[in-house]
């Protein structure tokens, strides 16, 4: 048995991370920390924050991150030092320098680190990686478009510097690009659509490209009404596959393909638990790079404030 605590219980842990570890018989949830001090039930002690679970909380085999990227780095280093396996919630970190260093010294506690990468583990990208390797990529366009008040509320940290903007919901996306193409992607250009108010963009527009030659785009907009979108269609001289509902659909030239059930949080407390078993740390920070590199060379257009 995997005895964990949650560090930061905010939505996605009441949503995914909770339920994940409650229905996995290999984890029991012994312990969280949290400013808010949630009542998370018989047999969860409470903590105010990270140092005092540590000090004072029972005895844990790991630790899951859902905190904001701005403040992971020392929280993470806090939990490997202690020699604690650590699951970091998507994204690793808020620089891909600190993540290098988090498993540099995740090698030297003799602990597992592993960058969770929850889209990756919808049911359609498993089968769209595969028929990509047979049938090569010409043309690729990421379509992902959602309502940061509806999956965000009242979470300003997003905004901030470190936040990414709409690169939270988008670098979903990017890990899913980096896990099916076979080749590896470059940002070749970027354009960013900044409020005046806030540090990180709320919309923007990606020209990728791969050493064979790919066409990839990606349209971002974070204050999409009404449905949202979040597609991945590709093109090659075999026909067109898409993946729809950030990968829990899959379409082959338009027929739908069987995949089965989606379990994107289960999946990820599934490669968890076998990491710890095998005692290796897995960690690609290729989607969080895109993202540096779009902020490295795209323009900023600043546009009007954003009010939440």
């Amino acid at each position: 048995m995997i005895r964990i605590g949650l560090v930061g219980v905010g939505k996605i842990a009441h949503d995914q991370h909770i339920p994940a570890i409650t229905a996995d018989p290999r984890f029991d949830l012994v312990a969280a920390a949290s400013r808010s001090k949630p009542d998370l039930g018989e047999g969860v002690a409470v903590f105010h924050d990270i140092a005092e679970m540590l000090a004072e909380g029972p005895d844990l085999d790991a630790v899951a991150l859902c905190t904001p990227p701005q403040a992971r780095r020392e929280t993470a280093l806090a939990a490997l030092r202690a020699g604690k396996h650590v699951f970091l919630e998507k994204p690793p970190g808020a620089t891909v320098s600190e993540v290098a260093e988090l498993a540099a010294v995740a090698r030297e506690q003799g602990v597992v680190l592993f960058t969770s990468w929850h889209s990756r583990f919808a049911a359609g990208v498993p089968q769209a990686k595969a028929w990509l390797a047979k049938n090569p990529v010409r043309t690729l366009s990421i379509e992902w478009r959602e309502d940061v008040r509806r999956w965000h509320p009242g979470q300003t940290w997003i905004w901030q510097a470190g936040g990414m903007g709409v690169f939270d919901p988008a670098i979903n996306a990017l890990s899913i690009l980096t896990e099916i193409m076979p080749d590896e992607v470059f940002v070749t250009n970027a354009k960013l659509r900044v409020p005046e108010n806030v540090q990180s963009p709320i919309a923007g527009h990606l020209d990728m490209t791969t050493l064979n030659g790919a066409t990839i785009t990606a349209d971002l907009d974070f204050l999409q009404t009404g449905p949202q979108t979040w597609d991945i269609t590709a093109w090659s001289d075999a026909g067109e596959l898409k993946l729809s509902l950030g990968g829990a659909e899959l379409t082959i030239d338009g027929q739908a393909v069987e995949i089965g059930e989606n379990r994107e949080y289960p999946g990820l407390y599934d490669r968890f638990a076998t990491l710890i078993a095998e005692g290796r740390s897995e960690v690609d920070a290729r989607p969080l790079t895109l993202v540096a590199d779009a902020f490295m060379v795209g323009t900023r257009e600043v546009v009007e404030p954003f009010i939440e």
